[in-house]
């Protein structure tokens, strides 16, 4: 009876868990199929109609076949139809939004000029909004044209994804990593219930994380903000394993990007002061090397057209360049600055103290692990789009990604906050085979040690 009652228990979970996945993929074929009807921009549209179709598949995959192929089958037909297929189509047409011609412009003008910004901008695709880094994407263009094989290969689409997808694949790896030194390494031994699933459903929950609706349509029509947000997640990674050069390497390469992702620089600053002992000289040293680095990429062009810099990167996606801004989603923000200047003062204001409030918090209560720390800098950009005088909906895919990833990452913030996973020591010793050692051709994990029984007198207990 009891064997009976789990099997239908199990049972019960499997269709719950089935009704989840199909009820998943149908909410996001109905999202995306309202491009078509709603939007005005022909790559959404485009996106729309393909991703529908993919995410259609996916539902029917997961109501129909059975357990074992229905997630494998739903997943791969949404990414065919959700990225694939749409990102070459827009690939080999030459289309995209208009910030991917803004970036491998920017490259030209860097190659050309040594500064990604134009002197006199007059419509708005002349304005370039991001920091010299972003204008890296656009050297292949730059560089070998857009004929033959570099008409893919040359878009900075394709390279804003690599990116992306490479710095998650690598704050994985950096997590999944045991703490502590190479001798360590070298004398531990993983739980066999992480080893065993965990890739397995890290590589599951990035693809269906990739496949959907905040990822996947970004990275079609034009993947700008998400090589940030990647280079993010892979520098608090680091951060939360106590690699202050590498964490500031990597961020760095994000705030060389866009002005947005320098708040990561203080969520990780307060990360690893947090982390026990010399944790404040593994914060000094994090922030020494972003701001080195940052200024290495920065100060160039902000030393040859220092005009032209502020004018596009600081007063244009504020609202107060001669030229109006595209982003202009009904924000909160957005709304007030559209009663006027008050409207726009009053915005900046509640900006500054959103942006103070979570600061103090770093102060008071401090992240103690990788998902703690992504949260804050996910409360603290939602804080930043919602108040800036312009913004779009768009923006709030980065505070998604940066809830999710790590969670997938990471399976839970305990074994990345105060200790790293269980691991239960074995001896390399050769010719020793009792418990805990390695004999040949065998693998044993020594159990909990025993009590010895206590000693009975002579004659029995008395």
């Amino acid at each position: 009876m009891t064997a009976m009652t789990a099997s239908a228990g199990r049972a019960v979970r499997r269709v719950g868990r089935r009704r989840i996945w199909v009820g998943g993929w149908l909410l996001a074929a109905v999202w995306a199929g309202a491009f078509p009807l709603v939007s005005n921009l022909d790559t959404h549209r485009v996106w729309g109609a393909c991703a529908a179709a993919g995410y259609g598949g996916a539902a029917l995959a997961s109501c129909l076949l059975p357990r074992p192929r229905a997630r494998t089958w739903a997943v791969g037909c949404a990414l065919l139809g959700a990225l694939v297929l749409p990102l070459l189509y827009l690939l080999l047409t030459g289309s995209g939004q208009s910030e991917v011609g803004v970036i491998e412009r920017s490259a030209e003008l860097l190659v050309s000029q040594s500064t990604p910004y134009l002197a006199d901008p007059l419509t708005v695709t002349d304005y370039n909004p991001y920091l010299p880094g972003m204008a890296l994407f656009g050297l292949p263009r730059a560089l070998f044209g857009d004929g033959g094989p570099a008409r893919i290969l040359g878009d900075a689409r394709v390279w804003c994804a690599a990116v992306f997808l490479l710095s998650l694949w690598a704050g994985r790896r950096v997590l999944a990593a045991p703490a502590g030194s190479r001798a360590a390494l070298a004398t531990t031994l993983p739980a066999p219930s992480r080893t065993s699933r965990a890739p397995r459903t890290f590589r599951t929950a990035l693809a269906v994380l990739i496949a959907s609706p905040v990822v996947a349509l970004p990275l079609c029509v034009s993947g700008v903000d998400l090589p940030m947000t990647g280079l993010c997640c892979l520098g608090l990674a680091l951060a939360a394993r106590h690699r202050p050069v590498a964490a500031g390497l990597v961020l760095a390469a994000a705030c060389s990007l866009k002005w947005t992702a320098w708040p990561a620089l203080a969520v990780a600053v307060a990360l690893l002061a947090a982390s026990g002992a010399g944790g404040g000289r593994r914060a000094v040293r994090c922030a020494l090397v972003t701001a080195a680095g940052t200024l290495a990429a920065v100060l160039p062009s902000a030393l040859l057209s220092p005009g032209p810099m502020f004018q596009q990167v600081l007063a244009f996606p504020t609202g107060r360049a001669p030229v109006a801004t595209p982003a202009a989603s009904p924000l909160p923000g957005r709304l007030l600055a559209d009663l006027g200047p008050v409207g726009w003062y009053a915005a900046m204001a509640l900006l500054l103290c959103g942006g103070t409030a979570v600061a103090a918090s770093l102060v008071v209560r401090p992240p103690a692990g990788v998902v703690a720390a992504a949260d804050r800098l996910a409360l603290g950009l939602c804080t930043a789009f919602l108040l800036a005088p312009a913004g779009r909906f768009g923006y709030l895919a980065l505070p998604l990604v940066l809830f999710v990833w790590p969670r997938i990452a990471a399976g839970s913030d305990r074994p990345f906050s105060h200790r790293p996973f269980s691991h239960r020591p074995f001896s390399h010793h050769p010719g020793s085979h009792g418990p805990g050692s390695l004999a040949p051709g065998r693998r044993t994990v020594p159990g909990p040690a025993r009590r010895p029984l206590p000693a009975v007198p002579a004659g029995g207990a008395r």
